[in-house]
């Protein structure tokens, strides 16, 4: 057996003195722990992704002497370690420390560039011959995520040099479904080499990525026999198999849990966790406390504000109800049921008096025009500017409510909905939006969001008697609709093809085209699925291509 700790860190990006205190910190409790190895992810010195701060040649410097100073602290147990590298251009590394010296370095050398990724814009390949390292008389390989997900690749080319046991060091952000997918390619990769492997991965959110953490280890018959829980800091010690090296069987008695699996989370709980996660670390990572949000009693924004408080505490959460002349009764009862119960503050700032001074200002400029679409957006920019005021005044980081739908078709207000900081349900369909409140409400036991919020028709009540689905076809049609379109890339012909009205899908293409210019200019926000607005979908603004012939 090799024993060993996979150092699940939530490393800060360019906190690079912090991060090195929390790799220091878990050398010490695996050392502690009798382990003869200490793995920690990808880039855990420098955070992930890094971005543009590797082209400043002085921060690639500073993290490589990060993981100098962390090999100089180094005991007998092996620290293997995430940094940016400055040998021969910027590398992303993996360094290999002990005895206080800095043995070897790994270069990696599949850099992906789809998705969320940049690497090859950023990092050059690692060249030459497989590296291997002994640790306590085992082979030992060495490399860094994307390596695992080729066949015939790095772990294959280490395992036929000889590896006994393979350390995959990662920052694999999350999306549904991609913690299946790991396993997949794991599996595949144990089949392939015939070792076993510790995968470590990065816990965090960080912008609009989430990671999961989920450590875990995979025995050479592709079972997993150690799995650190999600979403979470995690020091995971386990013990891996070697095949057929009975003399490495014994090991010291040591007080802790050894090769614990803990128990995953599924579909709506595990997504959830990501946006909890994801909130909180924005939030804190940013230098914030508290959050605001504008209420108005609808689904949305009770979703945000619900996690919100599960991120943060409820003491840090503030909900500002701004009910307008068209805003109902229910609406601010709704609202300020929600407020009581989660137990958060909230004060209601009505935006009549602002509304009836625009219209004012604008009547000379409006005469004689019938009211339209700009009277409406008035009361929502009014709404967006009283809470940037508020967050001025008191310092909160402003969340924003919209949800994926809204965002896709442009149904909502520049400078007004869309002002704020952190978009906490912008990769969240409006269908999803309902099944996550549900199910926080069945977790709950009661309804925290109130029933009537759940059942009542969603309304932006910016005239009388507004429904959604006066501008928009039921959600239910809708949101199968912006999937296939949004996250399938098909165009309008290829839905027309599938049985779609051609008349209905053209009419949301174009909209979902024309909005383009309006996400650009929207808060960033958590991803969770495998294809969001900003970092997966880059369209361009200027855009004449409709997909149809």
């Amino acid at each position: 057996m090799l024993r060993v700790a996979l150092c699940q860190i939530n490393s800060v990006v360019g906190d690079i003195g912090a991060n090195t205190e929390r790799v220091l910190a878990a050398m010490e409790d695996a050392e502690a722990a009798g382990c003869q190895a200490a793995v920690f992810p990808e880039l855990a010195v420098t955070g992930y992704p890094p971005e543009d701060l590797v082209l400043k040649r002085r921060f690639v410097q500073d993290s490589r002497r990060a993981m100098e100073h962390i090999a100089a602290r180094s005991r007998s147990c092996t620290a293997v370690v995430g940094f940016a590298d400055d040998v021969g251009g910027c590398r992303n590394a993996a360094g290999i420390a002990c005895g206080g010296r800095l043995l070897r370095v790994y270069h990696k050398r599949q850099l992906p560039n789809y998705g969320v990724f940049d690497e090859r814009r950023y990092f050059q390949p690692g060249t030459g011959d497989p590296v291997l390292h002994d640790i306590a008389g085992v082979a030992v390989g060495v490399s860094v995520c994307e390596d695992a997900w080729v066949a015939g690749g790095p772990m294959a080319q280490m395992a036929a040099a000889g590896a006994e046991v393979l350390f995959n060091l990662n920052a694999s952000p999350y999306h549904a479904g991609k913690r299946d997918q790991r396993l997949e390619i794991l599996r595949r990769r144990s089949a392939e080499t015939g070792c076993a492997i510790a995968y470590v991965n990065l816990v965090g959110g960080q912008d609009e990525l989430v990671f999961d953490g989920a450590s875990l280890v995979m025995a050479a018959d592709g079972r997993v026999i150690a799995q650190a829980p999600p979403f979470r800091e995690h020091l995971l010690i386990a013990e891996v198999e070697v095949a057929d090296r009975p003399e490495l069987a014994e090991q010291p008695a040591i007080a802790t849990e050894i090769n614990p699996v803990a128990d995953g989370l599924d579909g709506l709980d595990e997504q959830y966790e990501a946006l909890v996660l994801a909130t909180r670390d924005y939030v804190h990572k940013n230098g914030f406390t508290d959050v605001g949000i504008g209420m108005s009693g609808g689904i949305d924004s009770s979703l945000v504000a619900v996690i919100a408080a599960d991120a943060l505490g409820a003491s840090h959460v503030h909900g500002v109800l701004m009910p307008s002349r068209y805003s109902s009764d229910h609406s601010v009862a709704d609202a300020e049921a929600l407020c009581r119960n989660l137990g958060i503050d909230h004060r209601i700032v009505p935006v009549e008096p602002g509304h009836q001074a625009f219209l004012d200002m604008l009547a000379p400029s409006f005469d004689g025009l019938d009211p339209d679409l700009a009277e409406e957006n008035v009361q929502s920019r009014i709404r967006g500017t009283l809470l940037m005021a508020l967050s001025n005044k008191f310092g909160w980081l402003i969340l924003t409510t919209g949800n994926k739908s809204e965002s896709a078709v442009g149904y909502s207000t520049l400078y007004g909905d869309t002002a704020g900081a952190y978009a906490v349900i912008k990769d969240l369909w409006k269908l999803q939006v309902y099944a996550f409140a549900r199910r926080r409400n069945q977790r709950a036991g009661r309804d925290l969001i109130p029933e009537n919020v759940l059942t009542k028709p969603p309304s932006a009540e910016l005239r009388p008697d507004q429904q959604d689905d006066q501008s928009l076809p039921p959600y239910d049609v809708l949101d199968p609709l912006l999937e296939a379109y949004v996250e399938d890339d098909l165009t309008v012909d290829d839905l027309c093809e599938q049985g779609y009205d051609p008349a209905l899908v053209s009419r949301i293409g174009a909209m979902v085209d024309r909005a383009e210019y309006k996400r650009r200019q929207n808060p960033p926000g958590v991803r969770i699925t495998a294809k969001a607005f900003g970092r997966d979908r880059r369209l361009p603004i200027t855009n004449h291509y409709r997909g149809r012939r």
